[in-house]
């Protein structure tokens, strides 16, 4: 039998990981991460880093998931692959926010939206700030956290039916108490 690819792996990770098979999932990606490496591609080992860092998320295994996730941001980082670096950073941002680190949480999620802004990714950006809005009033910062929030809402192009309700009622209240 011959041995599988790393995209092959790579896509038995995926499966895995879509019937909610973590640990199994995490062990493919792990196969694939060092067959990737071995052919010397730094954005598919980054990748596998990065898939590896969610699913620890996904299992509040929580210093794995940022060892995994700096990893990959690293490796992004090295590569000039800039989205894939703010996607990194906006997973440690996530995990940082869960751990109540919301000043780390804070300055991730900050990056990360500044590198979506870059790139014009302006659903990314949006999310990204919406997370940071939220992150920041939890910690206290309301003015700010609603800024960032509402800039978010307005900055994302394909908004959920729930954020267009958000923006609805946010559109009402700017023009209620502007």
């Amino acid at each position: 039998m011959a041995t599988p690819t790393a995209v092959e792996l790579q896509n038995e990770g995926l499966r895995l990981f879509q019937e909610g098979l973590y640990d199994e999932a995490a062990q493919r990606f792990s196969e694939a991460l060092e067959s990737f490496a071995e052919e010397g591609l730094e954005i598919e080992s980054g990748e596998m880093l990065n898939n590896i860092g969610i699913i620890r998320r996904k299992q509040s295994r929580w210093e794995d998931a940022l060892a995994s996730l700096e990893e990959a941001q690293r490796i992004f980082a090295r590569a000039g692959d800039k989205s894939r670096e703010a996607q990194a950073i906006g997973n440690m941002g996530s995990i940082y926010a869960t751990l109540k680190r919301q000043d780390d949480a804070i300055k991730a999620w900050s990056t990360a939206a500044s590198i979506f802004a870059e790139l014009d990714d302006r659903q990314n950006q949006g999310e990204t700030l919406m997370a940071l809005g939220m992150s920041l009033f939890k910690s206290g910062r309301r003015q700010e956290g609603l800024a960032s929030y509402q800039a978010g809402m307005q900055t994302i192009t394909n908004p959920t039916p729930k954020q267009k309700l958000s923006r609805l009622f946010l559109g009402i209240q700017a023009r209620i108490l502007g």
